[in-house]
């Protein structure tokens, strides 16, 4: 609970700079240090035991732990960071794993004058050691708490790293990392007093220099310099030392990593005092791997771990030899990595906030090093290769005789079917790869090759035993199907028949499916034919049949949608719909009637149509896998998989009978993804789901929760026969097979389950990997359960283009609970700002007589408001999301891990609004090629001459390289249509490119409109807000106002006035409906062959042409034509055009203009202009009003490092001296200042986040402060309270008033994200 009146920094949620294992327990807990907070870990169960604000405002550093000792369940806890240090303990309550943890401070030891590098306890003398970032070493005495001595190195330089080994001061050494690209070796001895010695080392290399002593002013302690270290070119970033101080790494801005060894030979002195060792460093290693720098390391006497910039966390061998890279985080790299041997544990942490942990017994390490290397693993792993016993024995080219293996196909973990091009099907039993059993099945023809096969498995109700049941088409268009009952010898071959499907060379597919089990199959051919054949009377015949050929007609014909071979498909008898995707990205919906599989149809062949088709599903790249989900709701969900890396969401209306798509995830690792697979959830684990798909040339299987790789085989990609086959969990039971060189290589790791407890792979919240630049409050009203909510929920957009919705609980715990990625900008391109719209206006304007054009009056409005989601960025992106609730049947579907982040989210949540997300709606942006930029001297120039004349395309400064330009600023808001089912949802971007332009999406069609340009600017504008002031404020009729002001890089606010504009829009919408006849966009484009959301630009005159047929006269007598426009826009003052209209379609070819082309798009003059509001650029705004006064309060920030406030009033027309025409209209209302004031050093840098509710304002700046401002009357403001904040660089700041607890809440981005709690005083 926040104190009355003071500002309470809470959690942080950001990059994770220090972690730290407790030695002697008996389940590994782990220590993080992530902002200013202490998180611990039980790791076992990924529960968050504790966490603990440790400083103020200061980063944690590092973390070193001390045990109490053997039974004792209390530590000590060495933390620093910058240039303090804290002693703390930890203890807890019963158990050292389970018990409530309680930290309390020891000591604090005062302020350095140089940055802490590391700490070390020295047990046996009682002391703590510092090293400093000055090269020196200072000891903390533990039990007098105080400074003993400070050592400093003879070499006086700066370090980037300093790591410090041993338990006493005579065994203690110091690995210094330079700025200058050196490791200096020292250690500390104690003082000879009355002599000076040098001891040479005639047998160093030149790169180690002699170690010498020194005689540094401590009477206690001397430094003795044991060798200089200059194979690095770049700076040292990372030094780790083994266990025995044998040996230590150090890792660079060169992206190597070099081991070294410590030799010691005894050397003998006048004064055996003043004796010391005789030290020879030898390079044992050098690695290259990394693509970045590289920040952390870890070193034993059997492997070696480094994590870099790259994202990469990679496990090397003594030898020298990369045995694994894994790169499971994301953004600016991983800071540290962590290596328990007790455990097998590897622990890593980066910028993204997440701490991810890997067992060396998991698949992906099970080739990591032999078991003799590390004692006690078993990977219960196998790599061999065997050879179907017709195709062993070929070498060379193949020939028109040879055979090969054209099919494969598991069954289960030791069972493998193999089909070759002469025809054979074979069984191969994997229990002993020393010695494989084949067992020839059938010979479908000799004289055509096994083109296709399919298994399905299934278990007799009778019996223990395996059936399988094998599909195979050949190429002279016949289909086989083979029954086999598996036993513990040899398989038996019950059944087999054969019928012809489709011509010579016609067939290219066979498929089973689940929910038809196997009475039925589909076959198709290459023109996108499906066939259903009914084989349930043949199958299931009491009479054994062998390989006879049969003669029935198929049940259904399916006609094909697009013309393209069908790749995979679903079906479900229940929702009568089945679901293809073919090899052009395309999936087709048609209507399956239950009367096709039952068991008595006598049903003669049908003809099936489409019903609905999604061109473009996965843009131009195969389908690889349907799935239908079960659902209770008005709509089906489908899930489809393709060539593109990317899982796609549909919904299928049942009433509708119309395909949408509502949602996309983007599997960056996989070039192609195959399937989705999901594993039965036991009591002790939860479910989780895996992505399988290939990159160019690897097989990997890639958990979707935690955003881990399970397992990778190198098999030169998917263009090769395959097959794989998971157990109930993937990590510990999966199998692949491909052929390569004649011959069946397998990957096999198959471990028992029963005694693996599966770790959970992510321990904290996965963030941004790269700044943060703005984010946004999500209104809790427009939550599921507004009442019982006790979150709150914020969209936040990234430098990596990525938009992320975060859940932050309230109360006592006031804490991180979720953190869904929503989607990525096309192309990555960084997200500069967010604008949630909350509420949803109706237009009213008693002047503008709105024409249904045909719509009765009667068409009730939907009640429900639609909420959006606006994020912009770079080049030119615009994208739309939309809340969905969630249903309570569909949670599970977003629960498996196809939009959470983190196995912990679905376990540790209590009250949360999980029920509610959103999803992608549309994305707007320019062409690729950017044709007639509309520059802002352009308009600057026309302003001043009065002439308003369409700008011709300038061809010299056409640019044809890539867009550069990018969006600065966003906001929006909704008006609904009073006759119209639809909305409108105006949108005001500022470009960098100094241009303003308002557009308008017409929901639902998802339709773009410029609607106009506002001018003039001679600077970029920084930040937008928008006023909507209500039509009561005022006595004529002339309805609400709707304004935009914007802050510019010189300095300037501005003020446009929109009503008109928008009222004309509003009528010319009404006359035009141009949603009536231009389709919308389908899907956004991921820049990975995806063609979905092609753009096509057409005006509304073109719409309505289109719509009445072409019908109207070329005089443009239309009413939907440029006539309309031009009445429209002469009402309203505006320059005589027309609306330009984007649609988003997929089969347009034509050229786009640019998105700002100055053709065709109105301009709008500002209705009032402050200039030198500030010195430099206005970084933040925001608006509220005063209820008291009825007037407005503008608050900004800007680069000057001030904040200023003023109060102004919009002036009706109807106070001013007017003409009776004038009086509807809103040419002459003005902007009235009432007062304002200004705070010049507000903070001692930038401001670049403000928000004011009229009564309490909130800043924050790149001094990393947070204050708070009173509010007072006419115009003045102070200080009230301040606090700092964990969060470096701030960018942006938002702020949510909890108006029944009386709450401030403080949001702050940049570097990671914070929350800061306000209280008002009680009195207030």
């Amino acid at each position: 609970m926040a104190a009355g009146g003071h500002l309470r920094p809470g959690s942080y949620l950001g990059d994770v700079s220090a972690l730290s294992l407790l030695p002697s327990s008996p389940h590994p807990l782990l220590l993080a240090g992530t902002g200013s907070q202490l998180l611990l870990y039980e790791v076992g169960a990924a529960r968050l035991v504790a966490s603990f604000r440790v400083f103020d405002g200061v980063r944690v550093h590092g973390i070193e732990p001390r045990s109490g000792g053997p039974g004792c369940h209390s530590y000590t806890l060495a933390l620093f960071g910058e240039r303090r240090v804290k002693l703390f303990s930890l203890g807890f309550g019963v158990e050292a794993d389970g018990g409530e943890a309680r930290l309390e401070l020891e000591q604090r030891l005062p302020g350095f004058d140089h940055w802490v590098l590391d700490t070390r306890f020295l047990e046996v003398d009682g002391l703590l050691a510092i090293g400093l970032s000055d090269n020196s070493v200072a000891l903390w005495d533990l039990s007098k708490r105080a400074l003993v001595t400070r050592v400093k190195s003879p070499e006086k330089c700066l370090l980037y790293s300093m790591r410090m080994w041993g338990d006493s001061v005579r065994e203690f050494l110091v690995a210094s990392g330079t700025i200058l690209n050196e490791i200096l070796i020292w250690k500390l001895a104690p003082q000879v007093l009355g002599s000076s010695m040098v001891c040479s080392n005639e047998g160093n290399t030149s790169d180690v220099n002699s170690p010498k002593i020194m005689n540094p002013d401590d009477s206690q302690h001397m430094a003795v310099h044991l060798g200089r270290l200059k194979e690095h070119e770049g700076s040292i970033f990372r030094i780790a030392w083994s266990s025995d101080g044998s040996k230590f790494m150090s890792v660079s801005d060169d992206r190597s990593a070099r081991v070294w060894t410590l030799s010691f030979k005894s050397q003998g002195f006048a004064n055996h005092t003043a004796s010391h060792d005789n030290v020879e460093i030898i390079p044992k290693l050098t690695l290259f791997g990394h693509s970045a720098r590289i920040w952390d390391c870890y070193v034993s006497d059997s492997m070696v771990i480094t994590a870099g910039e790259d994202c990469t966390c990679c496990i090397w061998g003594m030898d020298g030899k990369l045995i694994k890279m894994f790169k499971e985080h994301i953004g600016r790299g991983i800071w540290r990595c962590l290596f328990d041997p007790s455990s097998l544990l590897v622990v890593t942490a980066g910028f993204d906030s997440a701490i991810k942990v890997h067992h060396l017994c998991n698949s992906i390490f099970h080739d990591i090093v032999d078991d003799k290397k590390v004692s006690g693993l078993n990977y219960d792993s196998e790599i061999f290769v065997v050879s179907s016993p017709s195709v062993s024995g070929q070498y060379g080219p193949l020939d028109s005789k040879s055979e090969y293996v054209r099919c494969l196909h598991f069954a289960e973990e030791n069972v493998l079917y193999v089909a070759t091009n002469n025809g054979y099907l074979r069984q191969a039993k994997l229990s002993n790869i020393e010695d494989v059993r084949w067992t020839k099945i059938i010979q479908v023809t000799e004289k055509a090759p096994v083109i296709c096969m399919d298994v399905l498995t299934t278990y007799s109700n009778l019996s223990l035993n395996r059936e399988d049941i094998i599909a195979l088409g050949d190429g002279r268009g016949n289909v086989t199907i083979v029954r086999l009952t598996s036993s513990s010898s040899e398989p038996k071959l019950d059944l087999s028949f054969t019928w012809s499907a489709e011509k010579d060379r016609q067939l290219l597919g066979v498929y089973w499916c689940k929910a038809l089990e196997c009475s039925h199959i589909f076959t198709a051919d290459p023109r996108g034919v499906l066939k259903l054949w009914n084989i349930r009377n043949v199958l299931f015949s009491s009479t054994d049949i062998i390989n006879a050929p049969q003669m029935f007609p198929p049940v259904a014909v399916f006609e094909p949608s697009f013309g393209a071979r069908i790749m995979c498909l679903d079906a479900s008898p229940e929702e009568e719909i089945l679901i293809a995707g073919d090899k052009k990205g395309n999936i087709t919906a048609y209507p399956f009637p239950k009367i096709l599989v039952l068991h008595d149809s006598g049903l003669m062949q049908q003809k099936m149509l489409p019903c609905c088709r999604f061109k473009g599903a996965h843009g131009i790249s195969s389908v690889t896998s349907v799935h239908i989900e079960d659902s209770t709701s008005d709509h089906i969900e489908i899930h489809t998989t393709g060539g593109d890396g990317c899982i796609c969401f549909f919904k299928y209306g049942r009433i509708a009978q119309k395909i949408e798509f509502f949602g996309m995830r983007q599997v960056k690792e996989l070039g192609t993804i195959q399937s989705i697979y999901t594993n039965l959830a036991s009591e002790s684990q939860s479910s989780s789901t895996y992505a399988i798909g290939f990159t160019s040339a690897d097989f990997i299987i890639w958990d979707l929760e935690n955003e881990t790789k399970m397992a990778q085989v190198s098999c030169g990609g998917w263009r090769r026969p395959y097959s794989y086959y998971l157990g109930t969990v993937p990590e510990y039971q999966n199998c692949f097979a491909f052929v390569k060189d004649h011959d069946i290589h397998i990957h096999r790791h198959w471990a028992p389950t029963h005694d693996k407890k599966l770790l959970a792979q992510v321990l904290h919240l996965q963030f941004h990997g790269r700044e943060v630049h703005s984010l946004c409050f999500i209104n809790p009203a427009s939550h599921s359960d507004p009442e019982n909510s006790s979150d709150l929920l914020i969209a936040t957009g990234c430098e990596d283009g990525t938009v992320r919705l975060t859940g932050f609980l309230t109360g006592s715990s006031g804490k991180w609970h979720s953190s869904k990625l929503l989607g990525e900008h096309v192309g990555g391109s960084a997200v500069r700002a967010t604008c949630f719209i909350p509420e949803t206006y109706t237009v009213t304007y008693n002047s503008c007589n709105y024409s249904s054009n045909g719509i009765s009056d009667g068409i009730a409005v939907e009640k429900d408001e639609t909420f959006l989601l606006i994020s912009v960025g770079s080049k030119q992106v615009l994208t739309t999301w939309i809340l969905q609730p969630r249903n309570a049947e569909n949670r599970q579907v977003y629960s498996s891990g196809l939009d959470i982040d983190s196995k912990q989210n679905s376990r540790n949540l209590e009250n949360v609004d999980s029920a509610m997300s959103f999803q992608w709606l549309t994305t707007h942006m320019p062409p690729k090629l950017p044709r007639n930029r509309l520059k802002s001297g352009h308009i600057k120039q026309r302003v001043e001459e009065g002439n308003f004349s369409v700008v011709q395309p300038n061809m010299d400064v056409m640019d044809h390289m890539e867009n550069d330009w990018r969006y600065l600023s966003v906001t929006a808001f909704h008006l609904k249509h009073p006759v119209l089912r639809l909305t409108v949802c105006f949108v005001a971007v500022a470009c960098s490119d100094a241009t303003v332009v308002l557009r308008a999406l017409l929901l639902p069609s998802r339709l773009w409109f410029d609607v106009a340009f506002l001018v003039p600017h001679a600077s970029p504008v920084l930040v937008l807000r928008h006023i909507i002031i209500n039509a009561s404020h005022y006595k004529d009729d002339a309805g609400d106002r709707y304004l935009i002001a914007s802050g510019s890089t010189d300095g300037s606010i501005t003020f446009w006035n929109l009503t008109e504009t928008i009222h004309g829009f509003m009528q010319l919408i009404s006359e035009t409906q141009p949603h009536m006849s231009i389709d919308y966009q389908k899907r956004p484009r991921t820049g990975r062959g995806s063609q979905g959301g092609r753009l096509r630009w057409r005006s509304l005159s073109y719409a309505s042409k289109k719509r009445d047929g072409d019908m109207s006269s070329s005089d443009g007598s239309n009413p939907g034509s440029l006539n309309t426009a031009e009445n429209s826009s002469e009402a309203s003052g505006v320059e005589n055009t027309q609306i330009v209209v984007h649609e988003a379609s997929d089969s347009s070819k034509t050229e786009m203009p640019s998105s700002t082309q100055s053709c065709d798009i109105p301009e709008l003059r500002p209705m009032h202009s402050l200039s030198g509001v500030h010195q430099s650029g206005v970084n933040c705004l925001h608006i509220s009003f005063s209820t008291p006064d009825k007037s407005y309060c503008i608050i900004s920030g800007g680069d000057d490092q001030s904040v200023q406030r003023f109060n102004f009033r919009v002036i009706s027309s109807e106070d001013c001296l007017t003409t009776p025409a004038r009086l509807n209209s809103h040419d002459n209302d003005t902007l009235k200042i009432l007062y304002q004031h200004k705070v010049a050093s507000a903070h001692s840098a930038a401001v670049k986040g403000i928000w004011t509710d009229g009564t309490w304002s909130f800043s924050t700046g790149l001094d990393q402060r947070v204050r708070c401002w009173k509010m007072g009357l006419a115009g003045q403001f102070t200080e009230y309270s301040h606090a700092i904040i964990s969060v470096p660089e701030p960018e942006t700041l938002d702020v949510f008033h909890d108006r029944a607890k009386r709450k401030y809440h403080i949001a702050v981005a940049g570097r990671g994200m914070q929350m800061v709690e306000f209280s008002p005083p009680e009195d207030d």
